[in-house]
């Protein structure tokens, strides 16, 4: 996972920190579609992507602040911020069509 790689770098003291959020953020994204797929109703997949959306939002976030502490190269930002910004566009068109939002 590209989050994984990223933080690899960062500070050792960020282990139980932001690099620990970022990863954990990122695992949740995935893990909550999963998890919403496996339900019976669309009521319970529906809110199990908003969970996802928030925790991609949270992810995004962390990111913004780990590039202006320093963690994070222009180089990983380039690679994983479209990444982010993609999955969050494809995630709330399919929460909005769920919903029937146009």
């Amino acid at each position: 996972m590209l989050v994984y790689q990223v933080t690899a770098g960062f500070p050792r003291e960020e282990v139980f920190g932001l690099t620990s959020q970022l990863r954990r953020a990122a695992v949740s994204v995935a893990s909550n579609i999963v998890e919403g797929c496996a339900r019976d109703s669309e009521a319970d997949y529906l809110r199990f992507l908003n969970i996802a959306f928030g925790s991609l939002r949270e992810l995004h976030y962390q990111l913004n602040l780990s590039k202006r502490l320093g963690y994070l190269h222009s180089e990983d930002s380039s690679l994983i911020e479209p990444k982010v910004e993609e999955t969050e566009k494809v995630l709330n068109g399919l929460i909005r069509a769920l919903r029937g939002v146009s």
